[in-house]
C-alpha cells in the first residue's frame, strides 16, 4: 500500500511539473496584435514615448452631453491632495472671473444624494477622474463618431 502511495505522489507531481512547463511554453499572443503591439505577453517591451501636451488653447468642443471638457493645457506638476487642490486656484468659482478660466460645474458641489454643497463634493475633487489634458496622439482606433445634431450647433 505504501508504495502504490509514493507511486501516486510521484506520478502527480511530475504531472504537475509537466503542465507548468507546457504552460510557460504557451504563454504567446497567437498572432494578435493589439494596442500593446506584436509583443509576446511574456515580454516586457519599452514604453511608448510620453505624448506631447498642446500648448494652452481655446477649450475643445464637447461630443455629447455631459462630457467632462479636455484639458486644454499642461497640468503636469499640478498638485492635487487631500490638502490642495492646484486646479481650483482657477477654475473654482471664487477665482474663474478673474483668471478667466471656466468655472467647474454646479453639478461639482452636489452629493450622490442630490444634496449641495458649500464646497466641492469630495467625489468630485479630484479632477484627473474624469478631465485629461489634450494630447498629440493618433487615434487608438479607426472611429467615425459624430456629435449629435443638437449639439453641432453648439461648435
Amino acid at each position: 500500500m505504501k508504495k502504490i502511495m509514493i507511486v501516486l505522489i510521484a506520478m502527480s507531481i511530475a504531472t504537475g511539473a509537466v503542465a507548468q512547463t507546457k504552460a510557460e511554453i504557451m504563454v504567446n499572443n497567437g498572432g494578435v496584435e493589439s494596442l500593446r503591439g506584436s509583443a509576446e505577453l511574456d515580454v516586457t517591451r519599452s514604453a511608448d514615448k510620453h505624448k506631447r501636451v498642446l500648448k494652452d488653447r481655446e477649450p475643445l468642443q464637447r461630443n455629447y452631453v455631459h462630457q467632462p471638457p479636455i484639458i486644454p493645457h499642461q497640468v503636469r506638476g499640478y498638485k492635487v491632495n487631500l490638502n490642495v487642490n492646484k486646479c481650483l486656484s482657477c477654475h473654482g468659482w471664487k477665482y474663474a472671473r478673474e483668471t478667466g478660466a471656466t468655472k467647474i460645474s454646479p453639478t461639482h458641489f452636489e452629493t450622490r444624494e442630490g444634496m449641495t454643497l458649500s464646497d466641492v463634493s469630495p467625489r468630485r475633487y479630484f479632477c484627473q477622474q474624469c478631465h485629461v489634458p489634450q494630447v498629440d496622439g493618433r487615434p487608438l482606433v479607426e472611429n467615425d463618431f459624430k456629435a449629435v445634431d443638437s449639439l453641432s450647433q453648439y461648435k
